[in-house]
């Protein structure tokens, strides 16, 4: 049974930081590449990041030099470090094991004064 396990979300003010964390669990983790989405009320899921299995990285452009995505295999966790935070980074976040189609049951950020 696969099994994705977001947390470290929360309320944050503008420019703050946070880290979320994804344990995953039932696969070979190694192997994968992963990947964070988020969802804003109202608007359509959108890729926010990615890692492959080798631990190359790729951003969209409005994170860009504010996230960071890692990876640890021992730990099998995938981490998203965001800082400078945007009102507009608002959304469920979700971890995704890319081309095997597990998600992870999303985790709110809320960036707001």
């Amino acid at each position: 049974q696969v099994q994705l396990v977001e947390s470290g979300g929360g309320l944050v003010q503008p420019g703050g930081s946070l880290r979320l964390s994804c344990k995953i669990s039932g696969i070979m983790f190694r192997i994968y590449a992963m990947g964070w989405f988020r969802q804003a009320p109202g608007k359509q899921r959108e890729l926010v990041t990615t890692i492959a299995s080798g631990g190359s990285t790729n951003y969209t452009d409005s994170v860009k030099g504010r996230f960071t995505i890692s990876r640890d295999n021992a730990k099998t966790t995938v981490y998203l470090q965001m800082n400078t935070l945007k009102p507009e980074d608002t959304a469920v976040y979700y971890c995704n094991v890319l081309q095997a189609g597990y998600w992870g049951q999303g985790i709110q950020v809320t960036v707001s004064s």
